[in-house]
């Protein structure tokens, strides 16, 4: 059994709970996955700077109980840390924001944005400029209100982020939109079914990212072996 990590760079265990079931949904047979919470900071990361504070609790997070696992996921929007975990644990990192986006460019389809919270706008924006994809990106659409009290109340949520993905979609032309945020990953998968057009949800993105990546360093690691088992036998 291979064991997997999803870090929640958020606080909220219950948070993290849920976070854990979606994305063990989304595994085959042979692996495992467990999560762990911020052990401090915000129970919801709302903007830049709770964004930047939690890359070293999440490195912090990998190196107490990451170490044996075969890949790592990194569960909030922004991705915080990732680079510092790639550095440091030399496996497969997968961040939810990172692989939701690419997965929405797919093909070339320009791709909005529909989340909650309207201070990590600029640091969504970098992202995708960093990824390579600021021209196909369409730009976000937020709902109304403080993001902590509607992520805490379900229907009124998928509600919001529902008129959310229906402006990047009719506004700026989307075709297709990410739900930004894993706090709001319950809510992503409900919201699939709902429009014509790819609705991503950032946690089976992760985990289908990751995957890929796994296989790649699985097949790399395959290659390495067999050269040196020849140089061996030489």
């Amino acid at each position: 059994m291979r064991q997997l990590l999803l870090i929640n760079p958020n606080s909220s265990k219950a948070t993290t709970e849920m976070m854990v079931d979606i994305a063990a949904a989304e595994l085959p047979p042979g692996f495992a996955l467990s999560g762990v919470s911020a052990r401090s900071g915000p129970s919801m990361i709302v903007n830049s700077v709770e964004l930047e504070a939690a890359a070293p609790e999440v490195e912090r997070n990998w190196r107490e109980s990451g170490r044996q696992c075969a890949g790592v996921i990194i569960s909030a929007f922004g991705d915080p840390g990732i680079e510092r975990v790639r550095a440091a644990a030399k496996v497969p990192v997968a961040g939810i924001c990172e692989a939701s986006m690419l997965e929405a460019a797919l093909g070339g389809r320009r791709f909005g944005v529909a989340t909650v919270t309207p201070e990590l706008t600029d640091a969504i924006r970098h992202k995708a400029e960093q990824l390579g994809l600021d021209r196909l990106y369409t730009g976000i659409r937020l709902t109304p209100g403080d993001p902590r009290a509607l992520a805490a109340d379900p229907q009124a949520l998928e509600e919001a982020l529902a008129l959310a993905v229906q402006a990047c979609i009719e506004r700026d032309g989307a075709q297709a939109v990410v739900i930004g945020g894993g706090p709001l990953g319950q809510a992503a998968i409900a919201l699939a079914p709902r429009f014509s057009v790819p609705v991503i949800a950032p946690i089976p993105a992760a985990v289908r990212d990751l995957l890929r990546q796994l296989a790649i360093y699985d097949a790399a690691a395959g290659q390495m072996a067999a050269m040196r088992a020849k140089l061996s036998a030489a």
